[in-house]
């Protein structure tokens, strides 16, 4: 009834069993070959859970797009430095208040950029703040170029030009020409308000603008010239500077000149002497236009103005012009010499002298000058712009060498009618204009011709 149980079977049996298969080693050879190792488990599969899977699907596609986008910057950057289209350098006017848009289509429509879509792209992605006004662009400029012009804002720098001794209206004139200027004059600035001088400005300054700043640059200079001024020169105020200068500034054209200049009204303002100015009776005649066109009439020296000098006593009610910096600068600090008296020498600038004397021989020499004008060297050879003969005086030849036609008075000496006549140089903007006339030196001997004797 009960069975016998087997005992375990030896290793060898055990082997056999588990490997049934297995052969014996058929050669000694072959039984000392080692046998092949048996193949590595294979790991049982895991199930990753979603929010890692999401992790790295997100992970992927960002490094994707990373390259890619390095890639496409790349290729951008290089784009926006390449040269542009433009082929010689341009000026281009980007109208006040035009978005990104606008200035692209006016900067293509010029010819500076291919692309308005990239151009767009390029000042987005720059977070420039482009200006509107007035650029240079040269030619081939990038598009990286043309953005850091647009916004550093270096515009196009104008400039305009006022000679010294201008009247205000006459400035105002010249303003009203410049048409990169915009709007107009408020009012007519006083005369001897503005500096004259060359300034710059961009388009779409306003001539006002301009006018306020000749103002302010002509007290600045006024203050400081005034506090440095010589305490011995007759003017009280820096106004009166101001017209006394006014008065050197029409006077002579020469910067080396004006020191002398102002040297002889400050001595004729020291000996109560009329200034016998000839440009002070041209603007009580014209005002603002600045010039007579014709000499000065004989009854226009005697005519009682505020500003005739051969009437009034010392200095005008007012500038005559602005003045610059240098005639400024020769009132404050004027030459210390005896002179009282001067006449244009036919160089532009003047022959001085201390007396009454000396200056009739310079006048007379001058008139001398004039004849010599008036003779060609060549018979045969056709005028050119013959200058009028100056009147002759009925007495000892002395006759102001700028007398207009009908005037007959002397220097030193009294005219037909008995009675004492004064002295005058004239006649700006004619062709006796001294400053017109710029042949002889009266202040050296060896380019005026002989003096002949009545």
């Amino acid at each position: 009834m009960f069975r016998r149980r087997q005992p375990p079977a030896p290793p060898a049996q055990a082997d056999e069993r588990a490997l049934p298969n297995r052969l014996s080693p058929r050669s000694p050879s072959e039984a000392i070959k080692p046998t092949a190792a048996p193949p590595p488990p294979s790991r049982p599969e895991r199930r990753r859970s979603g929010l890692v899977g999401t992790i790295s699907g997100f992970l992927t596609l960002f490094v994707v797009a990373a390259i890619a986008s390095m890639i496409v910057l790349s290729v951008f950057q290089r784009q926006v430095r390449e040269p542009g289209p433009l082929a010689t350098d341009k000026v281009v006017v980007i109208p006040s208040r035009s978005g990104t848009s606008e200035i692209a289509e006016a900067l293509n429509r010029e010819g500076v950029i291919a692309h308005t879509g990239m151009f767009e792209i390029a000042a987005r992605l720059s977070g420039k703040a482009l200006k509107a006004g007035e650029y240079p662009f040269k030619a081939h400029s990038s598009l990286s170029d043309v953005i850091d012009v647009l916004s550093a804002g270096r515009q196009v720098q104008h400039a305009i030009t006022f000679p010294e001794g201008l009247t205000s209206e006459q400035i105002v004139a010249r303003l009203n020409d410049d048409d990169v200027l915009a709007g107009d004059v408020n009012e007519i600035p006083p005369e001897g308000s503005l500096l004259p001088d060359t300034y710059k400005f961009e388009r779409g300054a306003t001539r006002q603008q301009i006018v306020n700043l000749m103002r302010t640059k002509q007290r600045e200079v006024l203050n400081q010239i005034w506090a440095r001024r010589n305490a011995e020169v007759p003017v009280k105020t820096p106004a009166e500077m101001v017209t006394l200068a006014s008065i050197v500034e029409k006077e002579t054209g020469r910067a080396d000149e004006r020191p002398r200049v102002a040297g002889v009204f400050v001595n004729r303002l020291n000996k109560r002497m009329k200034l016998q100015s000839d440009p002070t009776i041209v603007y009580g005649l014209v005002g603002g236009r600045g010039t007579l066109g014709r000499g000065i009439q004989r009854s226009e020296i005697d005519r009682a103005t505020p500003y005739n000098t051969y009437v009034i006593e010392g200095l005008p009610p007012g500038p005559i012009a602005n003045p610059g910096r240098a005639a400024l600068e020769a009132v404050a600090n004027p030459s210390r010499t005896k002179d009282l008296f001067f006449v244009a020498d036919g160089t532009g600038g003047h022959a001085f002298a201390e007396t009454l004397e000396a200056h009739a021989r310079n006048v007379a020499r001058w008139r001398q000058v004039e004849r010599s004008r008036q003779t060609p060297a060549n018979p045969d050879a056709a005028p050119v712009d013959k200058v009028e003969p100056p009147v002759e005086s009925a007495v000892s030849n002395k006759a102001s060498a700028y007398a207009p036609a009908g005037a007959n008075f002397a220097l030193g000496g009294n005219d037909a009618s008995g009675q004492k006549p004064k002295a005058f140089d004239a006649s700006e903007g004619t062709k006796l204009d001294p400053l017109r006339n710029k042949t002889f030196d009266l202040n050296s001997a060896k380019s005026v011709p002989a003096l002949k004797q009545p």
